[in-house]
């Protein structure tokens, strides 16, 4: 039976899961990424919003149970921007990596052998991938329009220059090391589209504060580990299915069955990787907390300074947002 609301104390301050742990993470993210999160209607986000900000203000919600509460603030957290509060574009939500991820690298595991299709999928995907950079940056440091064009070109410009590269390099290897074409070139494209994406915050610093929330100040080698753990996320979450469907597609076009139906190939390697990314998106994002953490000695001398004038010994570590 459902607990009302009223009768019961839900803290909406903080994700339902323990977020110190790799499992209450992973919980988190299984359910804020949920693509069915994007078939809900501006009505009923609206509703979530106001449901969950009235229970934040103390009202009483006897029409709720724990279990709805908890559905609407995923709801709000899967489309609300943590740090604005502004609604995100559908593209770039995270519960939209799936259904939008599972089609592009399909398409770009099934069409790899000519350069017009590495050009058009690879400015497809880093298209994507700019998109949910952006969505889904720390809010916190701005970011110029020159600048997001500059990352996209780049990240564009790199991915599909790593991909002819390597299919370069493997043209007289074993036909499976050509399939990991697309991987390298999304694995470099991250490397180059996220930290650029995020350069403010590498050039400024990202704010950072104390457990409870009081701002600190800015600090650069705080940004730095924030990018570097979304960029290695990222790579995390495709690196599954595309390193392990080639693998099965090489076994499969053996077969005399698929010989006889090679228009299943776009099918097939959309739906394993649908499979795959399914659990690493969750998964991806679960690595790290998303409210990271720094020991106040690995900070700039500055900001160390400042903030022992201010707290003294009393603020061991430091805390920010470090992004999607």
């Amino acid at each position: 039976m459902s607990t009302p609301v009223k009768d019961t104390s839900v803290d909406l301050r903080s994700p339902r899961w323990d977020q110190a742990t790799l499992v209450g993470r992973l919980k988190h993210f299984m359910a804020i990424t949920d693509p069915s999160l994007l078939l809900k209607s501006e009505k009923e986000l609206e509703e979530a919003v106001h449901v969950v900000e009235a229970y934040r203000r103390g009202e009483e919600l006897e029409d709720y149970s724990e279990e709805q509460l908890w559905a609407a603030k995923h709801l709000v957290d899967s489309a609300i921007h943590p740090d604005t509060g502004e609604k995100m574009w559908w593209l770039g939500r995270m519960s939209c990596q799936v259904p939008a991820g599972m089609l592009i690298t399909g398409a770009m595991l099934a069409w790899y052998r000519t350069f017009a299709a590495v050009l058009f999928w690879q400015w497809v995907n880093q298209s994507f991938n700019a998109v949910v950079n952006y969505t889904n940056r720390n809010a916190k440091s701005t970011i110029t329009d020159r600048q997001v064009a500059a990352a996209y070109t780049s990240a564009t410009a790199g991915a599909t220059a790593m991909a002819l590269s390597f299919r370069r390099f493997t043209k007289r290897m074993p036909p499976l090391f050509q399939r990991y074409a697309p991987f390298a070139a999304v694995a470099s494209a991250n490397c180059i589209n996220i930290p650029l994406m995020r350069q403010r915050e590498l050039i400024d610093g990202i704010t950072v504060t104390t457990e409870s929330g009081e701002e600190l100040g800015s600090s650069k080698k705080a940004a730095r580990k924030a990018v570097a753990q979304v960029t290695f996320s990222r790579i995390t979450m495709a690196a599954p299915g595309m390193l392990i469907v080639p693998i099965i597609m090489e076994v499969l076009e053996k077969k005399s069955f698929y010989k006889r139906m090679p228009y299943l190939n776009a099918p097939i390697q959309t739906a394993l990787v649908g499979a795959s990314l399914m659990f690493m998106v969750p998964l991806g994002c679960a690595l790290f907390p998303q409210k990271s953490s720094m020991d106040v000695k690995k900070l700039e001398p500055e900001l160390q300074q400042t903030i022992a004038a201010k707290h003294g010994d009393r603020v061991p570590r430091v805390y920010f947002n470090k992004g999607l």
